[in-house]
């Protein structure tokens, strides 16, 4: 049992692996125009920046997770954050797209080994009658990533270029790295042995149970329609003459802004709703804020409609991620990294589809198809979870 003011320690640098990394997953979204511009390539193109970053950060989830609880969480993280550190600051100096697509991959890949496992380690460390709420307090920090990384970037690349936000990532990543190299609390140590049968064992028995389908399958759906269509929001502004970068970034912000709410409301919420009307409301939110969306209204009415977003999305995702943190405590990493493969493969799908959504159907059947899933995903979840939780 760590003592109290190690456990404060361990949640502060935890956190500042948070804030890095989630500026370093959505940060590129408000710049797409900017960057097509420079580099001279369509934004379709550019916008698959989003995917270059999930697919990778999906597809390494089954090998960091068994890793990690094989070797220790700290160790595979602190190598993450030094590979995602350069990754980032190559990609200030890249002459043309085809690079900063690789280095992309690269970030995406070395990001999986961070959030999932700082999750792992608060399911080790946090009970489960605690843990929603002790998830939903490091997410404030996450959040603020991405508050920062989306307001910040269209902010910069307006009026400096994108490079040199992508020189920000690389310092704040580097930071976190130096944090939990130097001040981070060890745990125990692993068993130190990797084995690929094992894991192969491991994944097949989180893979037979209903309930962690069940939570991959919600994670993966509501991955892709709500980053699905971020990237897409500066070129639709555009298009409309309704603004550029910097709008675009304050939309992203509204996001952000909705799930800082959640954070500071989760406790009242779970008191209030439990888990079952928290999943349902979370859904009916996300369809009122999409239909606003389907009719392109001005940018501060999407601003808003987006913090509604933010706002279902985390009552939602949070959810999802503490009831995988329970799935399993011999090999929690594991569990947490399959769900974030989940989630991760999604989003990477859901930009070119919502992209081709937007060419073939227009804006808003494309807004009110994501409504309607998010709206069935509430339902469903809800159905899903608490009846299984019920037989238990």
């Amino acid at each position: 049992m760590t003592s109290d003011t190690s456990a404060r320690r361990t949640i502060l640098v935890l956190s500042v692996c948070g804030f890095a990394s989630t500026f370093a997953i959505r940060f590129v979204d408000p710049m797409v125009g900017e960057i097509s511009r420079d580099l001279a390539r369509p934004t379709q193109d550019v916008a698959l920046l989003a995917s270059a970053f999930a697919l990778p950060y999906a597809l390494i989830q089954p090998v960091l997770g068994p890793i990690g609880d094989a070797f220790g969480k700290e160790r595979v993280m602190k190598a993450c954050l030094l590979v995602l550190t350069v990754s980032l600051a190559l990609s200030t100096v890249t002459p043309d797209f085809g690079p900063l697509l690789a280095l992309r991959i690269i970030s995406g890949a070395a990001g999986g080994g961070i959030i999932p496992l700082v999750l792992a380690t608060i399911g080790d460390r946090v009970p489960m009658a605690e843990r929603q709420v002790a998830i939903g307090r490091f997410l404030f920090f996450n959040i603020s990533g991405q508050l920062l990384g989306g307001t910040v970037a269209g902010l910069l690349a307006s009026w400096t270029g994108w490079r040199l936000v992508f020189g920000l990532a690389a310092f704040l990543a580097g930071v976190a790295a130096a944090a939990v190299a130097f001040a981070l609390p060890r745990s125990p140590k692993a068993a130190g042995r990797f084995s690929i049968a094992v894991a192969a064992d491991r994944y097949g028995r989180l893979l037979r149970m209903s309930r962690a389908r069940a939570l991959y399958m919600f994670v993966f759906f509501e991955g892709g329609i709500v980053f699905g269509v971020q990237p897409f929001i500066a070129p639709l502004l555009e298009e409309r003459g309704r603004g550029g970068a910097t709008e675009a970034g304050l939309i992203i912000a509204g996001f952000a802004l909705g799930g800082i709410a959640y954070t500071l409301a989760v406790g009242a919420m779970l008191r209030i709703l439990g888990l079952r009307l928290m999943l349902i409301t979370g859904g009916a939110l996300g369809f009122v804020a999409y239909a606003v969306l389907a009719f392109g209204p001005i940018w501060p009415v999407q601003a808003g409609a987006m913090l509604l977003i933010g706002t279902s999305f985390y009552m939602l995702h949070n959810s999802f991620q503490t009831q995988t943190t329970e799935l399993t405590s011999e090999a929690r990493a594991s569990a947490v990294s399959l769900h974030a493969f989940s989630f991760f493969t999604g989003q990477s799908i859901g930009a070119p589809v919502v992209g081709a959504g937007l060419l073939h159907l227009g804006l808003t059947p494309t807004m009110l198809l994501c409504g309607l899933g998010m709206v069935t995903l509430g339902l469903v979840s809800a159905a899903v979870l608490t009846r299984s939780q019920r037989a238990l």
